[in-house]
């Protein structure tokens, strides 16, 4: 099978069944970090069916699918449903992201493989989880798929910037399933058994709601939408400059130091600003003062004179400006790769970084069934019998 040397996930098998983006983005992060993923497709499906996110050749599949090998296998045939319990019977991760009712009806769920391969960690995403009410609804993805990103990266005319919208629950679900894959795992090596991994897009947005599902469970708050301003850290927001706009997080004991910086050390010793409970109150009234005086200098000079004033401040970036900037350069967040088709490109790096056996992006996204012979090969079936697959359209 595929070897990634000194790779974390090197020796390990998985066997991605997954669609659209949540799972996709999951096995990415095992196929980064080496393990030996092995994506498996119908083979006579067309290429989009899925929606964009299924265009091989798009920028969306290259970068979800990079480090992968790509088999072709009808699952609903007899033959190729063998196939894939021969595979699942040696591997160590299986993924899928079918409706929860779906993988049971192939035959292929956690309890129908774990008899052929108690080491098996099954791992399962869903919209709304396994069990419940609401088990069987379509995914969140098509209702919060865009929900806002983390960084404010362009404007609409006549508008202050707005933030270009990421696939939050998406991606927020795919990244929790792969840390409890990698925990489970961990887990297997004492216990010597697999288990069945579980979540969902519902489940992965509230744990990011984070201290803000918090502020309701413990303090019985509900928090109030807050745009482009921090709900609780005040002031802290996007600010017009004489050219563009900036993010300034003055909160607390920063307060002080922005107000001096910015020539308004009045702000600070007014009344209605004495404390944060007051800024709070008082927020719209605040920025709009703090406005005033960003507004007279351009948005490097801003960041140049905060920065210098220890007030933590940067620039509203659009993507290509992001990726130009000196320090993002220096964090490898573009990580070139050569493809056959569409030659080289450069796909997104990841977001941590070991220092002795860093992630790897070591291929594009494969082409339908380009590896079918070699992974049947490494699953023990000789040319004669991927012959007659082929011939019967299984594979």
């Amino acid at each position: 099978m595929m070897s990634t040397g000194r790779l974390p996930l090197s020796g390990f098998t998985v066997l991605d069944l997954t669609r659209a983006r949540s799972g996709p983005t999951c096995v990415r992060q095992l196929a980064d970090w080496g393990a030996n993923a092995i994506k498996i497709e119908s083979p006579g499906e067309q290429d989009g069916y899925g929606g964009p996110f299924d265009k091989r050749h798009s920028s969306d599949f290259q970068n979800l699918h990079r480090n992968k090998r790509s088999i072709a296998l009808d699952l609903k045939a007899p033959a190729g449903l063998a196939a894939f319990r021969r595979m699942a019977a040696k591997a160590d991760v299986i993924v899928e992201n079918y409706r929860p009712g779906v993988k049971h009806r192939l035959g292929i769920d956690y309890e129908s493989l774990r008899k052929l391969n108690p080491r098996l960690v099954y791992a399962s995403i869903s919209g709304f989880g396994q069990e419940g009410p609401y088990k069987d609804r379509p995914g969140l993805d098509q209702v919060v798929q865009g929900m806002g990103g983390i960084m404010s990266i362009t404007g609409l005319p006549g508008q202050g910037p707005v933030r270009a919208g990421i696939a939050i629950s998406d991606s927020s679900a795919g990244l929790y399933c792969a840390f409890g894959i990698v925990l489970a795992l961990l887990e297997r090596e004492r216990s010597g058994e697999g288990q069945w991994v579980q979540t969902s897009l519902l489940q992965a947005l509230i744990a990011m709601l984070d201290f803000q599902a918090a502020r309701w469970l413990v303090s019985h708050e509900v928090p109030p939408q807050a745009g482009n301003d921090h709900p609780t850290a005040i002031p802290t927001g996007v600010f017009k400059t004489a050219d563009g706009y900036i993010n300034i997080a003055a909160s607390g004991a920063l307060f002080q130091r922005l107000c001096r910086a910015i020539g308004a050390p009045g702000l600070a010793e007014h009344p209605d600003y004495a404390g944060s409970q007051l800024r709070s109150k008082h927020r719209e009234a605040l920025h709009a003062a703090i406005g005033e005086h960003i507004a007279r200098r351009p948005s490097a000079e801003w960041i140049d004179i905060l920065n210098q004033a220890g007030v933590p401040c940067g620039p509203i970036y659009t993507i290509d400006q992001m990726f130009a900037d000196p320090q993002v350069k220096t964090l490898n967040m573009s990580q070139p790769v050569d493809h056959p088709i569409l030659g080289r490109m450069e796909l997104v790096g990841q977001g941590v970084k070991l220092c002795r056996t860093p992630a790897e992006v070591r291929t594009t996204a494969p082409e339908k069934g380009q590896h079918t012979r070699e992974i049947l090969a490494d699953f023990g079936y000789d040319a004669a019998e991927i012959d007659d697959l082929q011939r019967r359209g299984v594979v």
